[in-house]
This record gives C-alpha cells, sequence and structure tokens, in this order.
C-alpha cells in the first residue's frame, strides 16, 4: 500500500482536499518532493483552492417563485453580488418587473416565518449538496437548543447552540439536514436548505410521524364503514376479535387493505425464508476503543426471496387464498402485496414482476371469485426496466389505465382499457423517449411530461416540456432554448417557469404559459464573469460516433485554467456506467472534482457509452448480462476521435477513475482495455455482481445467476491486470459490501500483481470522496502520468 501524501499551498504547506471543506494540517518542506514530481507547487494550488475561489460566483442563476393568492403576480429573491439581493415582483399576464431592496418597498409584506411545532418531525440524511445558502434560526423557546448537520451517513455533526430568545444565521447549502434538540437531547425538529434563504421559529416540537403512522395504522385495520375491525398479532387474524380459523393460521402480514364498500379487506400471508447478513468490522469506533461489529440484513443476486400470498376475506369471516398461476415466482424483498381498488370495490389491481425482468403484469382480482385476469403485459428477450420504467396513472372513472412501456423500442406512454386489458391507443410515438410525467390533467385529458431527442440537431440527453391528449393528438413541445430544461408550474397551472442551460452554458429563467409555451418574459439570465476571473474554465461539448458508426456518443471535455495549446496533456476519464442512468453533465454546473483534476495538468473527460439510459432500448440493452462492457468501446473511440483535432490531448497517457459502479468499470479499463488506459482508480466498486445488492445486479444481469456474473467480474479477471491500479474501499460501505473490493486484492495477490489498495477507516461508500481518499486518489492520477 502507498499512502504517501503530497497536495501543497506552497513550499511550506501541506493541505488537503475535501468534498466539504480545506483543512490546515502541518508544515514541512517540500522542495526535495517537488524535484520528483512533474507537478509544481502553482498545480497544485490551483486544484486545492478551486472549491474556496469558485464558491459564490455565479449570481441571478436561479428563481424560487412565491406566488400571491390571486394567482398572477409573483416575487421572488435573487443574488445580485457577493452579499448582495434584490426582490423582483413579476406580473405574469404582462410580464412586467418591479425591484426593491425589500418586500416592504415592493409593497408586499413579509414572508411568514415557518414554525417548529407546525413542522413534520422526521430524521432524514442528508442526501444531496446545492449552491451554498444559510437559515436563520430564531429560539423563542426558555431554554438553549442544539444544532446538529445530519451528513450522508446519517450522523450528527454539532454546530453550536442558539440561547434562549437569541437568534443565529447558519451558513449551509441546499439539501443540508439539520436537527435541533433540546440540552437534553430530544428531538426537536429538522429542516432543511433551500435554494433561498429562510427562517425558523424555534418554539416547540415538530409533529411525530411515529405517532401519525400509529393512528393511520390504526385506522386502517378498521374498515370503511367503521363496523368491523381486524387485528393481525403473532401473524394470525382476528376479525371482531375472534381468531379466524384459516388452512394457514400463520405468517399473515399486518398490511390490511379493505374494500371500499367494505365488504372485504385483502391481507398478504409469507412462509418466512432465509435472510443473508452481511457483517462489517468497524475498527475504530468514536465511543470505544475496541472494534465493533456490525450486521446487516443484505440480499445478494440468486438469494431466495419471499413469495407472498393474496388472500381475500370477506367481512363476515370467509376466506379464500387467490391462486397464483399468474404470479408464481415474484421479484421483491417484501412479504406484503400491495394492491389498489377500484372505487366501487368490483375489482383490485396489483403489480407481479416475475424473477429475471422478463415478464411483468398488472393483475386484476374479482374480490368475489378470486379469479384474475391480466390488465396489462409487458415481455423482453432482455430486460424490462421495471426499477425506472413502470409508471402508471388509473382513470378508474373512464375504466382505463395510462401505462408506461418500451415495447416499440423507446420509452412511451399508452392508453390502456382496464376491462378488457387491452391497448386503446398508444399515446406518445417516435425515437425519443417520455424521461417523467410531471401531471395528468383528467378534466380536460391532457399529460404534461418531460422528453428528450425530439430535436435531431440538439443534446438528445436534453429533456423539454411537451403535452398531448390521452388520445394521443394535440402533442406539443412547450420550452425552446437549446439545453436541458426544469420546469416548475403556477399554482393554478396557467404558467410555469423554465430553467434552462446546458454544461457549457449558464441557465436562463424565463416566465411561459402553459397553454401554447409562449414566453411571457425573461426572469433571469445566470452572470458567471466573477467565475470565469477565478481561474474557472467552460466544459467543451464533444460528440463522435459509437462502435457502429452510427450511434452519437456525446460527452464533455474540461481543460485546466492554465491551459497552453501548445503543450501536451494526459487525459483522465470520469466513468460512471450504471444502466439505470445517464451521467455527462447536461446542466450548467462547477463540477467541482473534474475541475480539480483538470487543475493539476490533466484534460479531464466524461460521456455516456452504450447501455446506459435514456437513448432507447437497443442502446440500453448493451448491458444485459454484459455489465463489463460499460461503454468502452465507445468511450475509446470518443476519446481518439477528440483527440484527432485536439494535439494537446496525450493519448499514451490515459486515466481512469469511478466509484461503485464507475469503480467496477474503472478497474475494469486495466482488465480489458490496459491497451489504452495505463491508470485506474476505483473506489467501493461493485468489482463481482454476485456480491452486490439484489435489486440492482438482477435487474441488468438477470436470474437464475449464470456464467455471465463470472464474465463480468473483476475477481473472476484480476489475473488479466496489466497498468497501475489503486483500490479504495470504505471500510464501513452498507451500499456495496467491502468484501466485494478484499476479494479482489485476495485475487490479485494470489496472481501476484502489483496494485495499491487504500481503506479508508470510518468511510461509508464512496469513500474516495473524502478528504483524504480524494487526496489520495489525485496523488495517485499525479504519480502515474505525470501531468
Amino acid at each position: 500500500m502507498n499512502s504517501r501524501n503530497f497536495l501543497f499551498k506552497n513550499k511550506h504547506q501541506l493541505w488537503i482536499f475535501g468534498t466539504a471543506r480545506w483543512r490546515w494540517v502541518f508544515t514541512l518542506t517540500v522542495s526535495l518532493f517537488l524535484a520528483v514530481l512533474s507537478v509544481d507547487a502553482a498545480d497544485f494550488e490551483a486544484a486545492i483552492s478551486l472549491p474556496k475561489r469558485t464558491k459564490g460566483k455565479v449570481f441571478r442563476d436561479r428563481v424560487k417563485a412565491n406566488w400571491l393568492p390571486e394567482g398572477h403576480r409573483f416575487w421572488y429573491r435573487v443574488q445580485t453580488a457577493p452579499g448582495k439581493t434584490e426582490f423582483v415582483l413579476i406580473d405574469a399576464t404582462t410580464g412586467s418587473r418591479q425591484t426593491a431592496a425589500t418586500l416592504q418597498e415592493l409593497g408586499l409584506p413579509a414572508p411568514e416565518v415557518a414554525r417548529t411545532s407546525k413542522l413534520m418531525l422526521q430524521l432524514r440524511r442528508t442526501k444531496r449538496t446545492g449552491e451554498s445558502t444559510s437559515i436563520r434560526f430564531i429560539n423563542s423557546m426558555k431554554e438553549e437548543v442544539k444544532l446538529y448537520w445530519l451528513n450522508p451517513r446519517g450522523q450528527r455533526e454539532s454546530f453550536g447552540s442558539v440561547k434562549a430568545g437569541s437568534e443565529h444565521e447558519q451558513a449551509t447549502y441546499e439539501g443540508h439536514v439539520w436537527l435541533i434538540t433540546s440540552r437534553s437531547g430530544e428531538n426537536i425538529a429538522v429542516v432543511e436548505g433551500d435554494s433561498q434563504p429562510q427562517s425558523f421559529i424555534i418554539d416547540g416540537k415538530g409533529i411525530s410521524k411515529s405517532r401519525d403512522k400509529a393512528e393511520a395504522d390504526e385506522r386502517g385495520s378498521k374498515s370503511p364503514d367503521s363496523k368491523t375491525w381486524v387485528e393481525v398479532t403473532s401473524g394470525q387474524i382476528k376479525l371482531k376479535g375472534q381468531l379466524l380459523n384459516l388452512d394457514s393460521q400463520v405468517g399473515f402480514q399486518e398490511n390490511v387493505q379493505w374494500s371500499p364498500d367494505s365488504s372485504c379487506f385483502v391481507i398478504s400471508r409469507c412462509d418466512p425464508v432465509s435472510q443473508r447478513k452481511v457483517t462489517i468490522v468497524e475498527s475504530s469506533p468514536h465511543q470505544q476503543l475496541q472494534p465493533k461489529l456490525l450486521e446487516l440484513d443484505y440480499t445478494k443476486p440468486g438469494d431466495e426471496l419471499p413469495k407472498p400470498e393474496l388472500w381475500i376475506v370477506q367481512s363476515h369471516g370467509q376466506a379464500q387464498c387467490v391462486k397464483a398461476d399468474l404470479f408464481p415466482n415474484p421479484f421483491g424483498l417484501s412479504e406484503q402485496i400491495q394492491v389498489t381498488w377500484a372505487p366501487d370495490g368490483s375489482e383490485f389491481y396489483f403489480d407481479y414482476n416475475q424473477r429475471g425482468h422478463q415478464l411483468y403484469r398488472v393483475l386484476a382480482v374479482n374480490p368475489k371469485t378470486a379469479a384474475v385476469r391480466v390488465v396489462v403485459e409487458e415481455t423482453s428477450k432482455t430486460f424490462i426496466h421495471y426499477s425506472g420504467k413502470s409508471w402508471r396513472h388509473w382513470l378508474h372513472q373512464s375504466s382505463e389505465l395510462i401505462w408506461m412501456s418500451e415495447r416499440d423500442g423507446w420509452c412511451h406512454l399508452y392508453l390502456y382499457d382496464i376491462k378488457k386489458g387491452e391497448p386503446k391507443c398508444q399515446i406518445t410515438k417516435g425515437a425519443w423517449p417520455v424521461r417523467e410525467v410531471l401531471h395528468v390533467d383528467e378534466t380536460k385529458k391532457q399529460i404534461w411530461f418531460l422528453a428528450s431527442g425530439l430535436r435531431g440537431a440538439e443534446d438528445p440527453y436534453h429533456q423539454h416540456l411537451c403535452r398531448v391528449n390521452f388520445d394521443g393528438t394535440g402533442f406539443r413541445q412547450l420550452t425552446e432554448g437549446d439545453g436541458n430544461h426544469r420546469v416548475e408550474f403556477s399554482p393554478n397551472r396557467e404558467f410555469f417557469i423554465d430553467t434552462w442551460s446546458r454544461s457549457d452554458l449558464p441557465p436562463a429563467v424565463e416566465l411561459r404559459r402553459s397553454q401554447d409555451g409562449s414566453a411571457v418574459c425573461l426572469l433571469e439570465k445566470a452572470e458567471i464573469d466573477a467565475l470565469l476571473s477565478a481561474g474557472w474554465t467552460l466544459p467543451e461539448r464533444f460528440v463522435a460516433k459509437g462502435r457502429d458508426g452510427k450511434t452519437d456518443i456525446h460527452g464533455v471535455i474540461i481543460k485546466p485554467s492554465t491551459f497552453d495549446p501548445a503543450k501536451k496533456y494526459p487525459v483522465v476519464e470520469h466513468i460512471y456506467a450504471g444502466p439505470h442512468g445517464s451521467f455527462a453533465p447536461k446542466d450548467f454546473g462547477r463540477l467541482i472534482v473534474h475541475h480539480a483534476i483538470a487543475e493539476l495538468g490533466f484534460i479531464v473527460v466524461q460521456m455516456d457509452g452504450m447501455g446506459t439510459n435514456h437513448r432507447g432500448k437497443a442502446f440500453h440493452d448493451v448491458c444485459w448480462k454484459n455489465l463489463k462492457d460499460s461503454g468502452f468501446p465507445d468511450r475509446k473511440i470518443w476519446i481518439q476521435e477528440a483527440a484527432k483535432s485536439r494535439t494537446w490531448m496525450d493519448l499514451t497517457r490515459v486515466g481512469i477513475y469511478g466509484g461503485s459502479a464507475g469503480g467496477q468499470s474503472a478497474m475494469r479499463a486495466l482488465l480489458d482495455h490496459h491497451d489504452f488506459y495505463k491508470v485506474a482508480v476505483a473506489d467501493c466498486g461493485c468489482h463481482d455482481n454476485r456480491m452486490d445488492k439484489i435489486w440492482w445486479n438482477e435487474q441488468w444481469m438477470g436470474w437464475p445467476v449464470d456464467d455471465s456474473y463470472v464474465k463480468s467480474s473483476n475477481k473472476e479477471d484480476a489475473h488479466k491486470l496489466k497498468g497501475q491500479l489503486l483500490l479504495i474501499v470504505g471500510e464501513l460501505d452498507t451500499n456495496v459490501d467491502p468484501a466485494s473490493t478484499t476479494q479482489v486484492v485476495a485475487a490479485l495477490q494470489k496472481a501476484g500483481k502489483t496494485f495499491d489498495f487504500m481503506p479508508i477507516i470510518g468511510a461509508g461508500h464512496g469513500a474516495a470522496e473524502s478528504t483524504y481518499g480524494t487526496r489520495l486518489r489525485m496523488e495517485f492520477l499525479v504519480r502515474h502520468l505525470k501531468p
């Protein structure tokens, strides 16, 4: 293992790069060390200072509308310069604009401050870090309260306290979650950073979700007409206090699902199955000296799964089990089946996703006879993307169902006749995918959705707002700009705010009419002069044909701020090829990790190869039983094509890094493509898909577990390694079993391979994004690619 540390602020001080902050560590003399490196102190200074010197340098880039009650005016607060904001009042009917330093100057009252006693008290972890913002805590209680940031692992990090009767302004980020507790540790409230600065009056404990859930459970056990009561205890059913004498008297689940007319209820019964446990050793717990053993429920591909039964119990006690002929082998971890009742109680519906993901059904059951019939059936020779494309909307009044499917090769919407169990029409059509349904207007019979790939000359990943009628007529694209669009509707849906950008184009924020998409006015256009002056460079978009010579592959190129076209630069690819999405940046953003690595003297690239999502079924299917492909044939061509007209890209020095599925791919680059890639950093990789969580891996690799899992295993192919490899793993990773990495280490050792391995103590998934892991990754790339 190698754990040398060298990220320099200057010749006397060493700093550590981190995702959230910079820490001064110690001073040392590094003149001798600099002589060994090919990167000078100025490059390291540029890299490590990037987050700080580019923070807060983008202005007028977002609008959070506060609509007034009459529905045609709204106000927002926008940052115009460092520490400066203005309030803007917009008349949506005319587009007229008023600005002022305060709301009062616009003739508007100050917004009502939220009170903690009115908030839901629900503990949750931070899941994202957006732009910087702030929260003002106003303590109106008679005691001091404590503030904690709930980090991405759900752990509490103390940020001091707020004395009784005082206020505190806390700098934070969009998406960061904060916990307020009493001095004794009782939870008071949980709040989250927003795009606009917020204020909260701490006046008491929030509403406990657990209490509400208990009340909901109690109500759920009672029939809608309140005449019948059901209890489920120890897997047995009591109806009106009497134990039901059923063929299977144990294993019933607690979720009682009543018919709307109270005539019967549906309940699941399931025999227990063995549950795989994954054990993790926490070597250095904060609370004690001795290590701790952690045990997790963790189902892996091929493991036994529960097979819940459906039972129908009449209100007078008669019960029957629904025959499972049409749903014999379900995929899922739950011991219960969730149903949807028709409003008249004539049928209930549920999903059947057959294990292997090549058959998916929506089934209807007659509650009187227990007869089962098919409403929708999807089949595929590869996989049905159940985890991302099984949206539906029930139209019970007309006995219709809007259903999402890729049956014609693209993700589209279909209108089904529920009673006949057949499609009435295909609502959307074309060589482009529906990306997300935003709204269904049952009165006007219209669907509002986001779609991409609508215009041939535009990046096919750019999402646009569209509208279509239930019968497929009246299709209309409602956004215009060449970029990725995010929309927010007014409360009455007469208008929408369209924020659009590209990786190389800062955001524009427009107000548009929902009826026809026509523009009312430009609200804001982001200003990035300060960002560019700080040494940040705009990404360059690039397109090349993929392995088939026909399909466009899209990506970005990022250069260092000191770029000199007369020089040669090694190339580093950031890879994430998870089939569930697409990952090359489409929105404008600082892309801190990409740019920090570029500042060390690299050309950083990222693209989406075949096997990823949102380009049609054939493009997506490349991943099936073939995760080791990772789009590498497309990626290599893309980089080679880019270098033909960019002589400063040195393809004799190409590196790659990635985490999770990207970690698996990064190592695979040195197993199958070491003629091209010379250096790889693989973080927390799912190196063998038999070792990772079941839902993600069986979705793409199928079931039963077969030889395709072996062929995609980095562990099995470890003997093929050529090049410089750094493996990183978090010892407390609960997403991907850490043994997935350590088994690769064992295989590499057995094969006599030289490599670097760094377990990061106390870290979870994504360990390379920790302070220490990020520094280690940068050091490894510099050491072996010599920028």
